[in-house]
């Protein structure tokens, strides 16, 4: 009687095992194409985004896990980054402070992402289950998006180095991010000759967005303590839509200008592209460049 209650408590663990990942449930949500081919799958919700790599999960039976998001390292949000992780970026106070602010903008960036909300937790099955913490390494996919794969396309992640099915994806990724100076990317050169040029969205206008346009804007700012000539520099979103700054246009020695998403007369300090909202309020990257197409600023969030 013994052995045959025994034998029966080790059949209940394996098919538990088998059917899920730390005590999840058995039938997970359909990914979609968002994970690789054999990966292990499971329903779970996130209950608290730890920074931009790393959250805690509640499976549908109850039980918590920790899990790491696999394929990326974003900055640290504590400080103490390493600038040689991030290719290109300078060890200076400038490069440091940069990398803070990206830290930053990863943990909402992922927040806006996953934060509460149910998603499929997938293992893949070229990478390790779990890293020296004991934490899992995983996929996080949110109606068919892969939420690591979408922070490395924006810039706030960089491609860890290690082996999992999507890397030639992520790597690719990366170097568009690099190329455009997106998200931590903007780090590689964080102080520009013109004594530092800042860039920030204001993209959640009061309200619907569609009825109050120039709630939504752009703010480009200069900490030098001379003028910064702007004309025929452009602010592009991820989608293509491109605003040109008039010829004489100026950002004031320690000051900015604001570029409203509506309609209204220009000034020497607010201008107006007056086509409508266009900024995403979960997530997107606007970029600065000069007339010769420099990349003077990104902005991701």
């Amino acid at each position: 009687m013994d052995r045959r209650r025994s034998l029966l408590v080790a059949l209940v663990a394996l098919a538990a095992l088998a059917g899920c990942l730390s005590g999840g449930p058995q039938t997970p949500a359909a990914p979609g194409d968002a994970v690789p081919a054999g990966s292990d799958t499971v329903n779970a919700t996130v209950t608290r985004v730890v920074d931009g790599d790393t959250v805690e999960i509640r499976y549908d039976d109850g039980t918590f896990d920790t899990v790491r998001l696999l394929g990326i390292d974003t900055p640290e949000t504590r400080g103490g980054t390493n600038s040689a992780e991030f290719e290109g970026v300078p060890d200076t106070a400038a490069g440091r402070a940069c990398l803070e602010r990206a830290a930053g903008n990863a943990t909402r960036a992922l927040e806006a992402l996953v934060g509460g909300v149910p998603v499929v937790v997938a293992v893949d099955p070229k990478a390790d289950r779990r890293d020296r913490y004991d934490r899992l390494l995983a996929y996080l996919v949110v109606d068919g998006v892969d939420a690591n794969e979408r922070l490395v396309e924006r810039g706030h992640a960089r491609v860890y180095d290690s082996t999992f099915s999507r890397s030639d994806r992520f790597y690719d990724l990366e170097a568009n991010a690099q190329d455009a100076r997106r998200g931590v990317w903007a780090c590689v050169d964080p102080a520009t000759p013109t004594g530092g040029v800042g860039l920030r969205v204001v993209a959640d206008a009061p309200g619907d967005d569609r009825e109050n346009p120039n709630g939504e804007s752009v703010v480009v700012s200069n900490s030098g303590g001379d003028p910064l000539a702007i004309g025929n520099w452009t602010v592009t979103d991820e989608a293509g839509h491109r605003y040109t700054f008039p010829p004489g246009a100026t950002v004031p020695a320690n000051g900015s200008v604001r570029l409203h998403s509506g309609s209204g007369t220009d000034t020497a300090t607010e201008f107006y592209r007056g086509n409508g909202p266009i900024w995403n309020n979960d997530g997107d990257t606007a970029t600065l460049r000069a007339a010769n197409g420099t990349v003077v600023a990104a902005a991701s969030y």
